[in-house]
């Protein structure tokens, strides 16, 4: 290990990441961004979401995004000898993860029970729908049925008085995934006490219910209770999201801006309300740049943000200076944007450390170095079909 590698938190981790798609992918690629050797385990007809996103340099932007650090190599768990390849893994493994329903595992032959038995010390993250053992264990789940079950969609389509339609992220996999990389963290914890892995079992629909702040709302009947929400105003540099009831707001306006209430006592409480929004609507309008929007936001020391389009956040003042839209290898000899993880140490290094990998890419090295296989071995388990032929060696 170099001196610069020795620096990452888990830099003496070594993970198997059997997942797909996001909810097991992200929390691998956290993994690799704070030091672990984190090795992709991937069937030979590939992740689906190869298929999704601009492709550069042969990688696909979804999957870049998810697997960039990691090294890949290709098995076809069906195959004979393919189990005894993946024990051999799994040995010198710290951590597996995986999210497949939870019958698929045991079925292939690796259900954390027989896992444990040729590993101890191995902690297992399984990341479902809907968890193990229970009644819907077995449904298919991507983020928006989760999004769906949970009540998220009836809430944006109740409150914004517009048809039920998805999230525009998959906040139930990141959700979960992250909830999973804190038991996974917590369970390393723990080996150092016991010398024992964990199986943890993290569920979609726990996850998102545990991180939904609105729930109690719903639960409680009360959402009567709840402030005003944030307002968009439209202004002459571009919208803004002011995060504040209007009634404070517009309390602002009138002590440190300078507007002047233009309502009457005799007024009824929706004419006042609506006047008053006018009055707002027009000053913000009236806003040619965002010098001027800044200035009149300071002035009334209250939260906003700019209405920004995806596109343009490398602009984003914070995330420029801070970094966290990371250039690295496109693998075509220029550079791609990626996400930087958000972990800021004071005395460690994290962040993604490359590109995502090929198909098989790292075949040769990963099992050379993890299991001191050498190169003939290699070859025989292309021919034999239990490892698909490297992209690149």
């Amino acid at each position: 290990m170099t001196t610069d590698q020795a620096q990452y938190p888990l830099a003496n981790l070594k993970v198997l990441d059997f997942s797909r798609v996001l909810a097991g992918p992200f929390a691998g690629r956290m993994l690799s961004d704070l030091g672990a050797d984190v090795v992709k385990v991937e069937p030979p007809d590939g992740d689906v979401t190869r298929f999704w996103g601009k492709v550069v340099g042969g990688i696909p932007g979804y999957y870049h995004q998810q697997n960039a650090g990691k090294r890949n190599i290709s098995i076809d768990l069906r195959a004979p000898g393919a189990k005894d390849l993946v024990f051999d893994l799994v040995r010198q493994a710290d951590i597996l993860i995986e999210n497949y329903r939870p019958d698929v595992m045991p079925r292939l032959g690796f259900g954390y029970d027989v896992l444990k038995a040729i590993n101890p010390r191995l902690i297992m993250l399984s990341i479902s729908g809907f968890g193990a053992n229970g009644p819907e264990s077995r449904r298919p789940a991507y983020a928006p049925i989760v999004h769906a079950e949970m009540g998220l969609l009836a809430r944006t389509a109740r409150r914004e008085k517009i048809p039920a339609h998805d999230l525009p992220l998959s906040v139930a996999d990141t959700n979960a995934s992250l909830h999973g990389l804190i038991g996974v963290l917590s369970a390393v914890i723990l080996r150092e006490r016991t010398g024992l892995g964990q199986h943890i079992d993290i569920a979609m629909v726990d996850a998102t219910l545990v991180t939904d702040d609105q729930f109690h709302y719903e639960a409680e009947d009360s959402e009567a209770t709840m402030g005003l929400p944030a307002d968009i105003w439209e202004t002459g540099a571009g919208p803004i999201l002011v995060s504040s009831d209007f009634r404070l707001l517009w309390r602002l306006m009138t002590t440190h801006l300078g507007v002047v209430d233009p309502t009457t006592s005799n007024m009824d409480f929706e004419t006042k309300v609506a006047t008053r929004r006018k009055v707002a609507l027009d000053y913000f309008a009236a806003l040619s740049d965002w010098a001027q929007v800044e200035a009149a936001m300071d002035r009334m020391n209250t939260a906003w943000g700019q209405v920004r389009d995806g596109a343009a956040l490398s602009d984003q003042p914070t995330l420029k200076h801070r970094g966290s839209i990371a250039q690295i290898d496109d693998r075509a000899g220029g550079t791609r944007p990626v996400p930087q993880s958000p972990y800021r140490f004071s005395d460690a290094l994290s962040g993604v450390r490359g590109p995502a990998p090929h198909l098989g890419e790292h075949n040769r090295q990963v099992l050379s170095e993890w299991l001191g296989m050498p190169a003939q071995a290699v070859d025989k388990l292309i021919a034999d079909h239990v490892l698909a032929n490297a992209v690149a060696d």
